[in-house]
Parts: structure tokens; sequence; C-alpha cells
């Protein structure tokens, strides 16, 4: 059981340390997505349009899709103005080759290097009107700056570092702790680890993180048989029989009734649980 905790919490560290850095790269994504919609936004109200629609930004293939709900003529002059205008406005370092295709034949009717280092007025056919089609805009992220890169690569490896050394840390500390519940539970037979719980037996006590938790006679008798019956279906008499005996105090429900005390005993710990076996009795499981 304390191998399946600590192989869990490895686990969990080690989807960690993968995750943050894709959570990154989506993030920044989103950034750029956000970026071109402002752009389709832009060169809609450059061609005086102020009601129709910008579609969601998709990725297919390496390259952002824009698209628009209606069809439209422009001038090519403008879609650049749309694209300077908002890189200069929201400082965005990365660089794009736009290329603008018909819906239907995929034709490739317009393209451009958009940069903020790139003078507007050399780009081709800028001048040069298209009719009125349904056209999208693709954009392709260019690395301007491999230093840059190099730099990024270097921080988010660093980053990976510290992630395993914190990961590493935490797990020895796990396995100590563990380490020194086990030797206590050693050197007092009477101590069962439940869970994240310690169950003296002896003293019908649970303790949780420093937190103790009494227990009647009869809940700490109904424990010990339902733990050390893990994952298996006891009937109702059976419990009742080795539970109470020939005492003859309870009545049909007094099973239900300790049961539901054990359940908020243990509540803390959302690993535990007492099955309701409906017509037949209850198991203990712990995941």
């Amino acid at each position: 059981m304390i191998f399946n905790l600590l192989n869990r919490h490895i686990l969990v560290l080690l989807l960690t340390v993968l995750v943050i850095p894709n959570v990154k790269a989506e993030t920044k994504d989103q950034h750029i997505k956000v970026a071109l919609r402002n752009i389709g936004h832009e060169f809609l109200l450059q061609i005086n349009d102020s009601t129709s629609r910008v579609l969601p930004v998709e990725k297919i293939d390496g390259r952002y899709a824009v698209r628009f709900k209606r069809e439209f003529s422009f001038e090519p002059d403008l879609l650049l103005f749309a694209v300077f205008k908002v890189l200069e406005e929201r400082k965005i370092i990365e660089s794009y080759i736009v290329e603008v295709e018909t819906c239907e034949t995929k034709e490739l009717v317009h393209s451009f290097e958009a940069s903020l280092n790139i003078d507007g007025n050399m780009i081709a056919c800028s001048q040069r009107a298209l009719p009125k089609s349904c056209y999208v805009f693709y954009f392709t992220l260019i690395e301007n700056n491999k230093n840059t890169y190099a730099e990024e690569r270097i921080k988010s490896s660093g980053l990976n570092y510290i992630y395993v050394i914190i990961a590493l840390i935490i797990v020895i500390c796990v396995i100590f702790y563990r380490s020194i519940r086990n030797r206590s539970a050693k050197l007092n037979p009477d101590l069962i680890n439940i869970g994240q719980y310690q169950f003296d037996k002896k003293g019908m006590i649970l303790t949780l993180k420093a937190q103790s938790i009494g227990l009647s006679s009869k809940e700490s008798d109904l424990l010990f048989l339902l733990f050390s019956n893990e994952n298996k279906t006891l009937e109702r008499e059976y419990i009742l029989n080795i539970v109470w005996g020939d005492e003859g105090d309870y009545v049909g429900r007094t099973l239900d009734v300790f049961i539901s005390k054990l359940r908020k005993k243990l509540e803390a710990d959302s690993s535990l649980k007492i099955i309701n076996v409906r017509g037949v009795g209850y198991r203990f499981v712990m995941n």
C-alpha cells in the first residue's frame, strides 16, 4: 500500500514536470490566436465592414487560419495595414508569412512576410484589388531570432531540472516519512496504517496528522474486521456475529448506524470507501 502511495505521488510529480511546459506552449498559442483575431477585425474595419464576424482561428498543419463569415473584395494594402497595425500595437515579436487563399479552389492569390523589421512598401502586388469571393488568411509563424529561441530552450530546460529536483526532494521526504511510520508500527504491533490514518486497535484511536479520533469498542472491532477483509464483501449476519456475537444488544439498523459513524470518521481520506452491497452486506475498499 505504501508503494502504491509513493507511485501515485511520483506519477503526479512527473506529470507536473511534463505538463507545465505544454501549458506554457498552449498559453502562447492562445495569445497568437487572439492577435490574429484582432488582425481579422482590424481588416474588416479597413474594408468598411463593421458587422461581419471573424470565425474562430484554427491551427492547420502548422498554419493559423483566419476565416470570415461573408465574402468580400479588398485591396491587399488594407490587409497589409491591418497586420502591421496589430503587430505594432501588441508589441508582438513574431514574424509571419501571410498567405491569402480562396476557400473553394485553395488557390494562392496573395502572400507577403509580416514583421516590424520589413518595409511594407516593398511587398509585391500590394495595389492589385482582389474580386469579391470567400478568402482564408493563413499565418505561418517564423522564428526571427535563433539566439532568442536557444535562450528560451535553455530557460525551459533549467526550469525542468528545477521541477525534477523538487519532485525528487518530495519523494525522498515521503519515503522518509513512511519509513518512520512503518518503524513505529513495527515497534507497536497494535498500530495499523489504514490509508492516511494510523489505527491504534488497542487504544481504539484513529490518528490523522496529529489529530486523534476516538472510537468505541464496537467501532474499533468493526473497522478492524472490514480492514482485515479488504475488497471482500462481508454479509450483514457475518459482521453482526463477529462484532456483536451473542450479546443480543443490537437491532436491525445497528450495523448501518455504526457503518455511518465509521464513514464519518474516515471521510478525510477519500481513498477509503465502505461500500454498501445491496441485499448482501458491506465491502471495505482502499484505492
